[in-house]
């Protein structure tokens, strides 16, 4: 048992633990929300094929989160020499950081990908109406982003910030 907890808490094991959550989290929000856009789109394309284009654009809209799930990790993977380098034996302190670090990502990734999902929803929404006004359902959607946005970025400098 003693083996089993002293090895869960290893500053690599904590550290990749980070990782993953940042991609499986902020992945599982721009799954979510691409999946709400999609049905919302197909509704709509069922009924005008011509409007493809513009729905698919606000299609791909929720899934930049999981693109930022997976840099951070990337940026984690490379400081700990796993991606890169040489790998770097981290303390339990230091594995806790970068876990730490990894949840802005992961936690806003997750539930802004659904809300950005809905807001497109939306913006499919008004293309159905007024398809010259797809620029309006951009924005709403895009608003959304700027949450992702900001996590993506505290993520990366509290994960540059620690000292290996």
């Amino acid at each position: 048992m003693n083996d089993w907890v002293s090895s869960l808490f290893n500053g690599n094991t904590l550290a990749l633990i980070g990782a993953a959550l940042a991609v499986f989290l902020a992945g599982t929000g721009s799954a979510k929300g691409v999946g709400i856009v999609g049905e919302a789109a197909a509704g709509l394309i069922t009924e005008d094929p011509g409007k493809f284009g513009q729905a698919l654009l606000l299609q791909a809209l929720p899934g930049t989160q999981g693109i930022y799930g997976l840099l951070t990790a990337f940026v984690i993977l490379n400081k700990i020499g796993i991606v890169g380098g040489t790998p770097v034996e981290l303390t339990t302190q230091q594995g806790f950081l970068i876990l730490a670090s990894a949840l802005p990502i992961a936690f806003v990734g997750l539930y802004s990908g659904i809300a950005q999902g809905r807001a497109a929803a939306a913006g499919v929404g008004i293309i159905a109406k007024r398809p010259e006004e797809l620029a309006k359902g951009i924005m709403f959607a895009a608003m959304v982003e700027t949450y992702a946005v900001l996590a993506l970025l505290a993520s990366i400098l509290m994960v540059t910030g620690i000292k290996l």
